[in-house]
């Protein structure tokens, strides 16, 4: 089993809203998933997603592997955390 970290689609139309998850990479988008690591929303100003590092990196260590946009936001709460 293969375990990608990618965003799962929730809310309703015209106001996504959606959840970083891990999830088995053979699973359609918004179908059963492992474990959810943080949210996302688009539609929020300033910072407008949270993820949890500890459980990234748990995931990361064993293989899975990021999309780019979770793997970007992963980047810039690392970032985020070194400057404070």
């Amino acid at each position: 089993m293969s375990v990608s970290i990618r965003l799962s689609r929730k809310g309703t139309k015209d106001r996504p809203y959606y959840k970083i998850v891990a999830v088995d990479s053979r699973k359609r988008r918004d179908g059963r998933y492992i474990e959810q690591l943080g949210t996302y929303d688009p539609l929020k100003q300033g910072i407008n997603f949270t993820i949890d590092l500890a459980m990234a990196d748990k995931w990361l260590a064993v293989g899975a592997k990021p999309s780019e946009t979770v793997n970007s936001m992963i980047r810039k709460t690392r970032t985020a955390a070194a400057n404070i």
